[in-house]
């Protein structure tokens, strides 16, 4: 005959089975099962099989995926992430120059496997910020602090990306573009950059005024030359006869005037009438 204790045995069997089950089922589906969300790329590690190791032919996209259990899924960003580096560094001349520098970068989707295989998850610290640095201070190098902080900036800010994106390219990460934010020099040096860059201002004013003043003396001998040249050409073509003639035609004007005036025909010296009179 059947104890209660195992009748009760019996029916806490069956549902203690069904728990255990639907635990297995939840853990192994767990294992077995990965979302891989936008803006993410997924690298395969197998654990047995011929093929085993990491996956670096194929980069898994975005989604739901089903690996085995014992296999494992490293997932990347592959957005454009931002780094910003502020570092030391030396100029031509040996100076000491602090700049501030942001790189935006992504890894490459379809070396992702390359990427874990041989740098690893930190490639940010062991890969993206020393070749920074690398490049920022090789550039640097070639500049003195005066150009640095005139008229090389831009210039600057190109050859750091270029050399920079030469370094990573090698190692399956693309760098889209660098940023430099603010350079610093040391401030004795600053101010000796900008008492020079002034003198040089007011050097090159002085020369600009000077070749205006020089312009406008030119222009006002020129004018000069030809007004005298004028004057030459007119005086050459007043013969007596034309300023008679000229004298003759202006009286024969004044005379037909209708103010008091006395004309006195023949003058001494040329001939040509005097008029005298009071004008009303």
């Amino acid at each position: 005959m059947q104890t209660q204790h195992d009748l009760n045995l019996k029916n806490i069997l069956p549902i203690g089975i069904l728990l255990i089950s639907i635990l297995i089922l939840v853990l192994a589906w767990t294992t077995m099962t990965v979302t891989i969300k936008s803006g993410q790329g997924g690298v395969l590690f197998r654990l047995f099989g011929s093929n085993s190791g990491v996956d670096t032919k194929n980069t898994y996209g975005e989604g739901f995926h089903f690996i085995m259990p014992w296999n494992e899924m490293f997932v990347y960003d592959v957005r454009q992430l931002e780094v910003a580096e502020s570092m030391s560094v030396l100029s031509s001349n040996g100076l000491e120059i602090t700049i501030d520098v942001s790189v935006w970068y992504q890894p490459s989707h379809a070396e992702l496997g390359k990427l874990h295989q041989e740098k690893g998850i930190d490639y940010l610290q062991t890969v993206v910020k020393p070749s920074i640095r690398s490049a920022t201070r090789s550039v640097i190098g070639r500049y003195t602090p005066e150009q640095i902080y005139s008229s090389k900036r831009d210039a600057i800010q190109d050859e750091i990306f270029h050399e920079t994106k030469a370094l990573l390219i090698k190692q399956y990460v693309q760098v889209n573009e660098v940023l430099v934010r603010d350079i610093t020099l040391p401030p004795t040096i600053k101010t000796a950059i900008e008492n020079k860059l002034k003198q040089e201002q007011e050097s090159l004013e002085y020369v600009f005024k000077l070749e205006k003043a020089q312009k406008e003396a030119q222009r006002i001998e020129i004018d000069a030359k030809g007004k005298a040249r004028a004057n030459e050409i007119l005086s050459a073509s007043l013969t007596d006869k034309i300023l008679r003639e000229k004298g003759i035609e202006a009286t024969l004007k004044l005379a037909e005037s209708p103010n008091t005036k006395v004309v006195v025909i023949g003058n001494s010296k040329d001939g040509l009438p005097i008029i005298l009179g009071e004008q009303k």
